[in-house]
């Protein structure tokens, strides 16, 4: 029986730790397969769905540009994909292709493992963009029972997350301060603060004592934002851990076992982007 075979495909690709990532679980479950990166640009996405099957994959990841463009290849959307409006991760069933999105999972599993209870001690919730970061905080903090209230430079974008996903609010910049002041969640879903970018400006003395502050953003591992927040005596949660936790899920449905997000996997993952990424 020949080897099984999963995927990570975007285009650049080089770049990504998927491949550590799973190799490592492959590793630890004691599980002869492959996980391969796939340079797939948007214009060659047919081409990638055509040998799908005789390359013999069994599903893969899917990251930028590709996660909209892999939508009309697949059989069916489950419903957290379809809500998302994009997919980031596909696995088959009963020989069908389905797409999913497990980036609001990777979010909620890096909560529950850096601040245990946080959903206990939440009620609202602040999170900063608009994209599709902002859209996978924004659901699954909706899924716990949050109140979120989404803020972004153009408040129309923010608006049509709130509009598409229901029951929460859309804000521009100029009301974060009093918004702040409500929250026991700050959430950075922007790329403001990533290294090369743009810092974040932002004045977090409105908090509360006790608020959490997550940025998504992890390199480098800690933001300037997450700096302010640790001198002020704030709880934070980094960004690393989302791109752990969300490949458990995929893995799970390609391999049949579920893996665990170990101290040591973290570690791994910490060390390639410092010596990668200088200033990291």
């Amino acid at each position: 029986m020949s080897r099984k075979r999963a995927f990570v495909m975007g285009h650049p690709i080089a770049q990504s730790r998927s491949p550590m990532l799973h190799g490592y679980w492959l590793g630890q479950c004691g599980i002869d397969a492959t996980y391969e990166r796939v340079d797939v640009d948007e214009g060659r996405v047919p081409e990638f769905f055509a040998t799908f099957h005789d390359n013999g994959w069994i599903g893969g990841n899917v990251t930028a540009p590709d996660k909209l463009a892999v939508i009309p290849f697949l059989d069916r959307l489950d419903p957290v994909a379809a809500a998302m409006g994009s997919v980031n991760t596909i696995y088959q069933e009963d020989g069908k292709l389905v797409g999913t999105n497990t980036d609001a999972t990777g979010f909620l599993g890096n909560l529950d493992e850096l601040s245990p209870g946080w959903d206990g001690r939440v009620g609202q919730a602040v999170v900063l963009g608009a994209g599709g970061a902002a859209r996978a905080a924004a659901y699954g903090l909706k899924s716990r029972g949050v109140n979120v209230s989404l803020v972004n430079r153009t408040r129309s974008k923010a608006e049509e997350i709130a509009t598409h996903l229901g029951g929460m609010m859309a804000h521009a910049n100029d009301e974060l301060p009093g918004l702040l002041a409500g929250a026991d969640l700050l959430v950075n879903a922007t790329s403001l603060g990533m290294l090369g970018k743009e810092p974040l400006k932002i004045d977090l003395s409105p908090l509360k004592p006790g608020a959490i502050v997550n940025d998504l953003v992890y390199v480098p591992l800690e933001t300037d934002i997450l700096r302010q927040a640790r001198e002020r005596g704030l709880e934070t949660v980094g960004g690393v851990g989302m791109l752990l936790h969300q490949g458990v899920d995929g893995f799970r449905r390609w391999f049949g076992q579920t893996p665990v997000v170990t101290s040591e996997l973290r570690e791994l993952i910490i060390a390639d982007i410092r010596q990668k990424t200088p200033g990291a």
